[in-house]
């Protein structure tokens, strides 16, 4: 989307807007979600759905996650709900799990001035890994800004203060049904404009996570990022590298698969963040026309047609991509450099490869395991004599490293382009077809026909 100029916005005198007046409904919103609040409002407290889900609703999108703010702690949260589990440290929230469904309840944040000042107040007493109860701080920031513990509690005002984007300080009572609207995000809603609440490198400095959330309602939601608030992205891009590689892990999931990566993508180039996500593929990014960018467009436009036609992805095949070119450049160079065969050299390279890539973005084992099998079948897809075609066929992995070599095929073209036509035919014709195949595979290549071994011949 095109930039325009900005504001600081900042939390103004809350606008309520009555039930009738806005498209929010209990039918558009979980029966799960709609138990916690009244569960909630029940025991006494304050609660309200906050942030994504009432946004998307006004936008004319359908409501998925569903998230809850209120002003009971923690604990008194837990006490509240057998079905409930604490999770975190540097942000503690409640999550109320309804089998697959889980209702993520979060305290009212408060500002941190006062803890900051009388040391005191601002410790507590946490349990520690061994079950022990160990001291820890509410609040604690680095020399940059990042907010490293964020557990002081405080009002909804102060609530919708903390909270990053405009629209993002809306709150629906279960009540009366009305929505609060803190920042003025129903106009920030209408004008299709990420809007920060307060001043966005403050912001951005404080959570670095609150760029790539940006771009991705930038993206998913067809929103125009103000130049001012994209400067501050360009400058601020590098503050990625301070972010745990477990929560990236979990960012980027929902950048890549959310049915506009591709859009996606070009935002997050333009803004100098996808450097900082993917620091092996970016050099290799020189213009529009590299194979490299090409590979990364096809593969994204794939997934995201997947998406949108309701099919299945999996974070593997993009991993697989994306690193794909990584792992050749640095198989040439060790094979230069060493002297060692292809195989060795590529073996090498697959395992530092990933090994520098999960140092900036968790890759947890259950996708790197098959980027490595993609990867390794790229190899085996072109030794198809004797049984070595049926074997790979049967490989489980072979359906999306044979995708996967299709797509670099249609990119390099040459002979990755032909083998992957021959296994296009291999798939679909009939099992004496394909011994036809094998065999005239092997009269091209000019290899000697195998010898049937002779058991009687050796007992003689």
């Amino acid at each position: 989307m095109p930039s325009t100029p900005a504001t600081k916005k900042s939390v103004i005198n809350p606008v309520v807007i009555p039930k009738g007046q806005h498209p929010v409904t209990f039918s558009d919103i979980s029966d799960n979600a709609l138990s916690v609040l009244r569960r909630l409002n029940t025991k006494g407290y304050e609660a309200y759905l906050v942030g994504g889900c009432i946004r998307d609703k006004l936008m004319g999108k359908a409501p998925k996650d569903f998230d809850i703010a209120t002003n009971a702690t923690p604990e008194q949260i837990k006490d509240c709900f057998r079905n409930c589990r604490l999770i975190g440290r540097r942000f503690r929230l409640a999550h109320i799990v309804f089998g697959r469904d889980i209702i993520e309840v979060a305290t009212f944040r408060g500002h941190h001035e006062d803890v900051n000042a009388n040391e005191e107040d601002n410790k507590v007493q946490v349990k520690g890994r061994r079950g022990n109860q160990v001291d820890d701080v509410l609040a604690k920031q680095d020399q940059q800004g990042q907010l490293l513990r964020d557990n002081v509690f405080g009002s909804i005002e102060e609530d919708a203060e903390r909270r990053d984007f405009t629209f993002n300080a809306m709150y629906f009572s279960a009540k009366d049904q009305s929505i609060i609207d803190f920042a003025d995000g129903m106009t920030s809603i209408k004008e299709k404009k990420i809007e920060l609440i307060g001043d966005p490198a403050t912001r951005f400095r404080e959570d670095p996570v609150r760029m790539i959330r940006a771009i991705r309602f930038s993206s998913k939601l067809g929103m125009s990022i103000p130049v001012e608030v994209g400067d501050q992205i360009k400058e601020l891009a590098h503050l990625l590298a301070n972010i745990p590689a477990a929560r990236l892990f979990e960012e980027v999931l929902k950048l890549l698969v959310g049915g506009c990566g591709l859009r996606t993508f070009h935002l997050l180039h333009e803004y100098g963040l996808f450097a900082q996500l993917f620091p092996q593929l970016a050099p290799l990014l020189i213009d529009d026309t590299c194979r490299e960018i090409k590979l990364v467009e096809k593969v994204l436009k794939n997934t995201d047609d997947r998406i949108n036609n309701e099919q299945r992805v999996t974070p593997a095949f993009l991993y697989a991509a994306f690193l794909w070119y990584p792992v050749e450049e640095r198989t040439q160079l060790i094979m230069s450099e060493s002297g060692v065969a292809y195989h060795d050299a590529f073996n090498i390279a697959v395992g530092e490869v990933l090994h520098k890539q999960t140092q900036r973005i968790m890759i947890p084992k259950r996708f790197s395991m098959p980027v490595r099998e993609i990867w390794q079948l790229q190899l085996r897809l072109p030794k198809r004599f004797g049984r070595r075609a049926y074997q790979t066929l049967s490989h489980p992995k072979f359906r999306a490293a044979y995708d996967f070599l299709l797509i670099r095929g249609e990119i390099e073209g040459g002979d990755l382009l032909e083998l992957g036509e021959w296994w296009t035919e291999f798939q679909e014709v009939t099992p004496e077809q394909r011994k036809d195949m094998i065999a005239d595979l092997r009269k091209e290549s000019g290899a000697p026909k195998k010898r049937k071994f002779n058991k009687k011949r050796k007992a003689n």
